[in-house]
């Protein structure tokens, strides 16, 4: 399975939200030493946030991940406001190796399936960030501030086998908090789409936790806040 440390970015800073809520901030420093840390421990891929992109509704820090592109031999994932063509151009252009789509995905999938036939599917993610709700579990959209109205299972149906390859699955309820992953969601999502190859993210506070997803049949785990807090070093996660 593979690691994606990862960055958000609020101004130039790499910070950490709770819940993404943009009142519960924490601030970890400078990006580029971050980026630095990562390649050094061995890291091959890191997953970067424009967080006022995604307040804003497009990319805000192109240029900053341009420079942090050129920085390093790290691969860089990158979303944030990402609801355009352009977007994803422009990151591209940026050095990005692949761009994440979040609201647009389930929003103007029609669209999307367009931007990854044209772009090919190892140049986008689509991310699906879902909450609880009605037994099952609904897409969020618009930086997490509103309901998409449609349901995980629905959003990915959207989808079909060879039009997307690689997808962000995040329990919002969890992400920022420390209190262990959705395994069971990602379990059942590698059951029922094994043509996609899911990134696990929100919830991961330990090497167990990341045991416990490569068990899921997960591709990749993104981990953020526990590298921050010292829960375990990104070393011992790619060891694993």
């Amino acid at each position: 399975m593979l690691i994606l440390p990862a960055i958000d970015l609020i101004n130039g800073a790499c910070v950490r939200l709770k819940q993404g809520r943009f009142d519960e901030v924490t601030t970890y420093g400078d990006p580029f030493e971050q980026l630095a840390a990562f390649e050094a421990a061995g890291a091959e891929w890191a997953h970067i946030v424009d967080l006022d992109g995604a307040r804003a509704g497009k990319p805000v820090q192109t240029d900053l991940l341009r420079q942090l592109a050129a920085s390093t031999r790290l691969k860089i994932q990158c979303g944030g406001g990402v609801r355009e063509w352009g977007h994803v151009q422009a990151l591209l252009d940026a050095g990005v190796s692949r761009a994440v789509v979040g609201s647009a995905a389930v929003r103007r999938p029609d669209e999307v399936r367009h931007w990854l036939s044209s772009f090919g599917v190892e140049r986008v993610c689509c991310a699906f960030d879902v909450k609880s709700a009605g037994g099952g579990y609904e897409v969020v959209a618009d930086g997490w501030a509103a309901g998409s109205g449609t349901a995980l299972a629905d959003a990915l149906a959207f989808y079909p086998e060879g039009a997307l390859r690689h997808i962000l699955v995040t329990d919002v309820s969890r992400d920022g908090v420390l209190r262990g992953p959705n395994a069971e969601l990602m379990r059942q999502i590698s059951a029922s789409r094994p043509d996609l190859r899911l990134q696990a993210s929100g919830g991961v506070s330990s090497l167990a936790d990341l045991a416990q997803l490569r068990d899921t049949g997960a591709s990749a785990a993104i981990v953020g806040r526990a590298l921050y807090e010292r829960c375990f070093t990104l070393e011992e996660a790619l060891a694993g």
